[in-house]
């Protein structure tokens, strides 16, 4: 038992100069929203544990190893039920993660006659859903085209990266000049985040394909528009002409229509 007694004394005064030594140890911790993560404590069995108390903004929980078993007492009404610890090395699983349950998690571990204190960084993300490629023309002539491609995901997430395969490229923005000899290219972008990932793709078979088409229907009542006036352009002023010819040729009881009334007789 002395023994046992010098070994935890050890373990205390180890855990002291590591505290004082060092401001970085802090464990990461990545949780996906909705879904559950585990604060490892790595406690080994013998290590007589008194108490463990969990604070993060509000105090989390207390937990507190027994005979008859682990007693869990769950001290702020956002984390009820959704904590549960492991009856073996005390690790404490958080449950139906929110958004708002990032940040600094602290366990203050009392194994007399010290108290070890371990901290963690706890970050939740949402799965990535498929990423949306866009595209915008530059110019196009000639079976070629300069293209900018815009991958984006629905919900802008933090720390979300974006990569286009077989280019090596990196960012959400991509500036391609396709021409006939790579058509048979495939353009994906993958987006990224820390627990997922997605991607989404378009093949350059269609790329300026389906460009050139959006811009001839992209304004078919202008087109129409331009085909009525110059209709008129050209057809209005002949009828006008020949009316003013045929009066001209007509019998004197018929002149005295007025040219106001020719070409209202010609347009309406």
């Amino acid at each position: 038992m002395a023994h046992h007694h010098t070994w935890i004394l050890l373990l205390c005064l180890q855990t002291r100069l590591g505290a004082v030594g060092s401001n970085t140890d802090i464990t990461m911790v990545n949780g996906i929203l909705g879904e559950s993560v585990t604060f490892s404590l790595s406690i080994l069995k013998s290590e007589e544990v008194k108490s463990i108390s969990w604070n993060s903004k509000t105090s989390v929980a207390v937990v507190v190893p027994g005979n008859s078993g682990t007693t869990i007492t769950v001290t702020h009404q956002n984390y009820y039920d959704r904590l549960n610890v492991s009856g073996l090395n005390y690790n404490l699983e958080l449950r139906n993660l929110r958004m708002e349950d990032s940040g600094i998690y602290k366990a203050d571990i009392t194994v007399e006659p010290c108290t070890i204190t371990k901290c963690y960084d706890l970050q939740v993300y949402r799965r990535l859903g498929k990423p949306k490629i866009t595209r915008s023309l530059m110019t196009s002539m000639n079976g070629t085209c300069n293209v900018t491609l815009t991958c984006s995901v629905e919900k802008e997430e933090k720390n979300v990266t974006y990569s286009w395969s077989h280019l090596g490229r990196e960012g959400n923005v991509l500036q391609i000049f396709q021409t006939p000899d790579n058509q048979h290219l495939t353009y994906t972008c993958t987006a990224w985040n820390p627990v997922s990932n997605n991607s989404d793709s378009i093949s350059a078979q269609q790329l300026c394909a389906d460009i050139a088409v959006g811009l001839q229907t992209r304004h078919p009542g202008l087109l129409s528009g331009l085909a009525v006036l110059s209709v008129f352009i050209i057809i209005i002023p002949s009828v006008i002409l020949c009316l003013m010819y045929k009066r001209g040729q007509g019998a004197p009881h018929q002149g005295g229509a007025s040219e106001h009334d020719l070409f209202h007789s010609a347009v309406f």
